[in-house]
This record gives structure tokens, sequence and C-alpha cells, in this order.
């Protein structure tokens, strides 16, 4: 009973270490001159003259991202066992 227990219990830190390593970095539709949040359907029609952008990672500071970059391959996602890198 104990050593399927101890199964289980590793199974579950498997399974949790492995989802926490997304390949796919959070992202959220922003100005690319001005850095402010837009709406997804900005990014998504490509509207407002092509300003806005998907940016990737970082965080978002009174209504302005930073910390990450419109550039996906420069970001990558952290997590459990995985290495996380940011650009700008």
């Amino acid at each position: 009973m104990r050593s399927s227990t101890v199964a289980l219990g590793s199974m579950g830190l498997l399974a949790l270490a492995l989802t926490s390593c997304s390949s796919e970095p959070d992202k959220r539709c922003a100005d690319r001159s001005t850095r402010e949040v837009r709406s997804d359907s900005d990014c998504d029609s490509g509207r407002r003259g092509g300003s806005a952008g998907y940016y990737y990672g970082g965080k978002v500071n009174n209504s302005k991202v930073e910390g990450g970059s419109f550039d996906k391959s420069a970001v990558s996602r952290g997590g459990f066992g995985c290495s996380g890198s940011g650009g700008g």
C-alpha cells in the first residue's frame, strides 16, 4: 500500500513539472510604440494602423507592458525544471 502511494505521488510531481514548463509564453496585446495594453481584437484584426502586436512574457505595470518582448522567440516561459529568460 505504501509503495503505491509513493508511486502515485511521484507521478503527480512529474505531471506538474511537465505541465508547468510550457513552450508558449504568456502574451498580451500592446501598442508597439507606447507599450500600452490593448484589446486582443486590436492584434487579431490588425486595427490601429498595425501598431498593435502581441507582447510575450513580462508583466503589466501602470497599463504598460515591460520585461518581455514583441519577438516571441526572444522569450521562454519558466516553470519547475525550466529556465526562463526575458528580452526587451
